[in-house]
């Protein structure tokens, strides 16, 4: 079971859900290939999402792939089968099996022989099985050591379920898809041992199998504080502003420098004025009017970019005798806050993170020259302190050259102009990594769909949230081999101090782009917006959350009548001194008085808006302080306060007639 620390802040330029896990980050390096699980003399090996315990999607075709003895036929046996399955392993050892699965039901035992051995799973049920994901609010445990539900002991308690079944994937980074995923436990049956799953995902496999009365599985892939590109394959990042390099990236040894160089220059397309052109020729010295002076060693906030946090080139040129030339030379860079990429006559040598670590680069001979060497170090500063701020040097052919002086610098990204940061390839909110150590060594086995609660840390950059959503959506599907594969996902909860006017609400604008996703066929959204904390990016109320998600599941996919969702605004007048507005349905204002509109003008102007309710589906807004209203928006804030409600308690979503 997982154990892990939350920290949840939102700063001013953007969103962040921090957390320090306890266990050790599991970080799969891109030369760690794509299999890993490994077979053992006389062994059957498989993935480790396929264990004792497990539930299969029934009525389905279940892809399990493996390592058994080379050129040995495995031979598969279920409970179910009338007749059993093979395949024959290649020359390394690989196979694949198609297992199909009949109506719910269990418990069955599978047996696979390679003829060297065999391997046998008990107790697997088939039914309905739910993938969980998203960040901390659908990670948020049901009892954890940070955090829990407002009635955890009672959850708890009746955790006993042995036909509700749990697999923890763990939190794993990759640069490459993998095919295996790492897990905290293999499938366990429900019981308190598991309090430290996703609440949301446990209380939505719960309702789902006290109304259905079948085996229900649940699988938690989640990560506090990451970001929606982090979770998005590779393929599908084409088009999504700001990160179409990932897609154009090949593998290879050079990946990782590949993807840094990336990083800086996707940051550097978000800053405007005069640049130098990127990237730019690293094996010769640059000048011109873009390029400035900066001592060396120097915190540049002391002297050429005071207050300045993002991306600067720095280079200087190391003349070197004849006698140093085509041997190693050993480049040594003082502490470089925060981070560096550094070449030496255009070639990467080194890279490193650690803002208070003197730099170790060896350079090939092969790269050193008699004359003139062009040292770039690309220098990130994500906060604080920024450049090379400690003595630097070289050593070739035994001597010691001094570094120290005067480098020439020019910005790359200022990320006070672009509201972002550098993220490193090691880092969990790199785009695709999570997707590829998380989910996609699920895509063999199928599902019934996915349930998602994401996106505070996208707060700020909605525009292109909106088009990596939908595109994540479409990967994810494409990936499962599902087209129509339900997506059921959350609209963040309120959270910050209520303001009542706030056209300009950065949490609104992300909840509005996480709408934009309904345009998708087989999606819905629950929202959460009524359910926050000013004061805590984790609400409790997780339970709701699960309920609005379940009805969806039991309407959409299950056939079981259900009201999924509140009325819509689906008409809007202006009659040039107010603006009426339609309903789909009925709707109600708790306590009265319909709260949470704003009103505004061709000036952009905006205030509240007086409410009057003429009947039970129809809504008129004006203000006296707006003559010639055109637009109106409902539950426009970080934290909103609106209080229409249609049937099933079910919030009116957060919408505007401008948008």
């Amino acid at each position: 079971m997982r154990l892990l620390t939350i920290i949840g802040f939102c700063a001013l330029n953007v969103c962040l859900c921090a957390q320090t896990h306890a266990n050790k980050l599991e970080h799969t390096a891109p030369q760690g290939g794509v299999s890993s699980y490994k077979i053992s003399a006389g062994s059957i090996e498989l993935p480790r999402i396929y264990t004792d315990n497990m539930v299969l999607q029934r009525n389905s075709v279940v892809t399990i792939p493996g390592i058994a003895a080379p050129g040995s036929k495995v031979v598969l046996k279920a409970d179910w089968l009338s007749a059993p399955v093979s395949a024959v392993t290649d020359g390394t050892g690989k196979f694949t099996l198609k297992l199909p699965t009949p109506d719910c039901g269990g418990p069955y035992t599978i047996v696979l022989n390679d003829g060297h051995g065999e391997k046998v799973l008990q107790n697997i049920l088939i039914g309905e099985v739910w993938l969980c994901s998203g960040q901390s609010n659908m990670e948020f445990p049901i009892r954890g050591d940070w955090a829990r539900l407002a009635d955890a002991d009672r959850v708890v308690a009746d955790m006993g379920r042995p036909a509700l079944r749990l697999l923890q994937i763990k939190n794993t980074t990759s640069l490459t898809p993998l095919d295996d995923a790492s897990v905290e436990y293999g499938w366990v049956e429900s019981s308190p041992a598991a309090e430290s799953f996703s609440a949301i995902g446990y209380l939505y496999g719960r309702m789902l199998q006290d109304s259905l009365e079948v085996p229900v599985g649940v699988i938690d892939a989640t990560w506090g504080g990451t970001t929606v590109e982090a979770w998005t394959p590779r393929e599908a990042l084409k088009g999504v502003p700001g990160f179409e390099y990932y897609y154009e990236l090949s593998g290879g040894k050079d990946r990782e420098t590949a993807l840094s160089e990336t990083e800086v220059r996707r940051t550097y397309e978000f800053t405007g004025g005069k640049r130098p052109a990127y990237p730019f020729d690293k094996s010769r010295m640059q000048t011109g009017k873009t390029w400035g002076k900066m001592p060396v060693p120097s915190l540049w906030e002391d002297n050429a970019l005071p207050g300045f946090d993002g991306i600067v080139a720095m280079q200087f040129e190391l003349n070197l005798p004849q006698d140093a030339a085509g041997k190693d030379l050993l480049l040594c860079l003082g502490a470089v806050d925060d981070m560096d990429r550094t070449y030496f006559n255009g070639i990467p040598v080194g890279s490193c993170h650690i803002h208070d670590l003197a730099r170790e680069y060896k350079v090939d001979g092969s790269l050193v020259k008699a004359g003139g060497n062009v040292i770039t170090v690309e220098v990130v500063d994500n906060g604080g302190g920024g450049g090379i701020w400690r003595s630097s040097y070289a050593v070739a052919d035994g001597k010691r050259y001094t570094l120290d002086g005067e480098w020439n610098y020019t910005v790359l990204s200022d990320f006070s102009k672009t509201g972002m940061s550098y993220v490193w390839p090691e880092s969990n909110n790199h785009p695709m990594v999570l997707y590829n150590a998380m989910i996609n060594p699920l895509t063999t086995l199928p599902i019934a769909g996915v349930i998602w609660y994401q996106g505070c840390q996208n707060v700020g950059r909605d525009a292109q949230y909106e088009v990596c959503f939908k595109k994540m959506i479409e990967g994810w599907r494409k990936a499962f081999d599902d087209p129509d594969m339900p997506f059921y996902f959350v609209q963040l909860a309120g959270f910050l101090q209520p303001v009542v006017v706030q056209p300009d609400s950065r949490w609104a604008l992300l909840r509005h782009a996480q709408s934009k996703a309904l345009e998708l066929p087989n999606t819905a959204m629950a929202t959460a917006v009524d359910i926050g904390n000013p004061v805590d990016i984790h609400p409790v109320n997780k339970a709701e959350v699960a309920r609005r998600l379940a009805i969806i599941a039991l309407d959409r996919v299950y056939g079981m009548k259900q009201i999924c969702e509140a009325p819509a605004c689906t008409s809007v007048v202006n009659d040039g001194k107010s603006v009426t507005l339609t309903f789909s349905g009925p709707v109600k204002a708790v306590g009265g008085v319909a709260t949470g509109f704003i009103i505004g003008d061709r000036t952009g102007r905006w205030v509240s808006g007086c409410s009057k309710m003429i009947d039970d589906r129809t809504i008129r807004i004006s203000s006296p302080l707006i003559d010639d209203p055109v637009a109106v928006r409902y539950d426009w804030a970080d934290y909103p306060g609106g209080n229409l409600y249609g049937a099933n308690n079910l919030p009116v979503l957060p919408f505007a007639t401008d948008k």
